[in-house]
């Protein structure tokens, strides 16, 4: 790993276990029967992984200098997926504290992200970075307008909302991963696995609107 401290080589060694096995928990979780045991221990142990690669991603820039561009895909794949279990709790578009300081402190951070963002440096294809920080844009307007939704309107809601953000979570991983791995294939690696992710959260979403009718 050319000049790295032991200590960076250790956080970026944590970073990709971590990144990997979210991946692969992620893939039992959309594999197994929804709301079954299997599916609930695997969504967990994933959103634990995924605050993993949140705090190691998060330590490679601040501490270590790495690129800022994986703080933007750790946001976009981190919030989706805490918004995500959020909406799975409370099943309900009632504002709480702890959503609202969350969806702040991210916006926040994708703003501080693209106003530095020629110090940084266009490591990724501008399409890639603009899309990126651009979808946790609108994940974050989207949460604070589904507060303005009538409430016997969202409960027939949370479902949907619950199935894209999780499945918007996973694919990010998934292209931070495969267009790290590929980067001879880019921009194909970055967003053929986006595309991938969007047919299948509206192929779910499809399903199970289909089979509650």
């Amino acid at each position: 790993m050319g000049d790295y401290t032991f200590l960076h080589q250790l956080n970026i060694g944590i970073h990709v276990t971590t990144g990997t096995a979210a991946l692969l928990l992620g893939v039992v979780a959309l594999l197994s029967k929804k709301g079954g045991r299997v599916h609930k221990r695997s969504g967990l142990i994933f959103l634990f992984f995924i605050a993993l690669v949140i705090v190691t991603a998060l330590m490679g820039v601040l501490a270590f200098g790495a690129n800022e561009f994986l703080i933007a895909l750790t946001m976009l794949s981190g919030y989706q997926a805490f918004s995500g279990y959020r909406v799975l709790k409370s099943k309900s578009n009632k504002p709480k504290t702890l959503d609202i300081l969350v969806a702040l402190l991210t916006l926040s951070s994708g703003l501080y992200f693209l106003y530095y963002l020629d110090a940084i440096g266009m490591i990724w294809s501008p399409m890639i970075i603009y899309s990126t920080v651009g979808a946790l844009f609108i994940i974050i307007a989207y949460d604070f307008l589904r507060y303005l939704f009538k409430a016997e309107h969202y409960k027939n809601f949370w479902l949907y909302e619950h199935i894209y953000k999780m499945i918007a979570a996973f694919t990010a991983l998934l292209a931070a991963f495969i267009g790290t791995v590929l980067p001879q294939y880019h921009p194909y690696s970055q967003f053929l696995p986006s595309i991938f992710g969007t047919l299948l959260a509206i192929g779910s979403i499809l399903y199970f609107r289909l089979k509650k009718t």
